[in-house]
């Protein structure tokens, strides 16, 4: 039986996921089926809303974890109340903020994370056992995509129940007046700086990036929660790719 995925993010076993943007059924499953351990289910920047993003999960066949549109308290709870394995929170750039995310996440007495009748527990059926154990089976991973939270990367790290760093190298290079420009020497030092912090504390580090080869390189540093790729765009690709070689 396969541990959960909490467990094995924590435990720094190899996890490869991709985005998920598009709101069609088929788009979780087929991606299930095609060997991802994980699926990452992007309602920040996609048009999906929380009813969307249960019905990918839903149709999904490997844990999702949902990138939320912000750290507040009723956001994280609706994003784990529809069932995901975790979190991603975008742009944290302090410990601080990063222990409000914990406390909004982990119920009493660790946290502060509310209950209602919800898919999560079987919509009641399992709420014992589910409040049982979600505290330990929900995985919390903060954006790191800031300049400022590099340099607050130590104290990010630190902080009890963040289960890894998900590195954002996109806005990270924005924040650095390098928008886009991720293979930027400055934007490879502000990477590896968060590298080697996850490397002093233990902390599971994990990184986008749009191709396999590009994955390779991070998964050789020891990076092991890595998302590769999105939906749409590996859509266009295909297609493009045939047209070319067929004009």
């Amino acid at each position: 039986m396969t541990a959960p995925f909490a467990t094995r993010l924590r435990r720094g076993d190899t996890l490869l996921g991709t985005i998920v943007t598009l709101p069609a059924l088929e788009v979780p499953e087929l991606l299930s089926a095609a060997g991802f351990d994980w699926l990452f289910v992007d309602c920040e920047h996609a048009p999906l809303d929380f009813l969307a993003a249960q019905s990918l999960l839903q149709a999904a066949r490997v844990p999702c974890v949902v990138r939320v549109p912000d750290g507040h308290e009723a956001t994280l709870k609706k994003a784990l109340d529809i069932g995901a394995a975790g979190v991603v929170v975008p742009m944290v750039t302090s410990a601080q903020q990063a222990r409000a995310i914990v406390s909004f996440c982990k119920y009493p007495p660790q946290g502060t994370r509310g209950v209602g009748i919800v898919r999560a527990q079987g919509y009641g059926a399992a709420f014992q056992e589910y409040v049982a154990q979600a505290n330990e089976a929900t995985a919390v991973i903060v954006q790191i995509e800031h300049i400022s939270a590099v340099e607050n990367i130590d104290a990010i790290v630190a902080v009890p129940g963040v289960d890894a760093v998900f590195v954002g190298p996109y806005d990270l290079s924005g924040s650095m007046d390098r928008m886009g420009e991720v293979e930027h020497i400055d934007v490879l030092a502000a990477i590896e700086g968060v590298r080697l912090a996850c490397e002093r504390a233990a902390m599971p580090l994990g990184i986008y990036v749009g191709g396999a080869a590009a994955a390779k390189q991070y998964l050789q540093k020891g990076f092991t929660l890595v998302a590769v790729g999105i939906d749409a765009l590996l859509l266009a690709q295909a297609g493009r790719q045939i047209v070319q070689s067929l004009r």
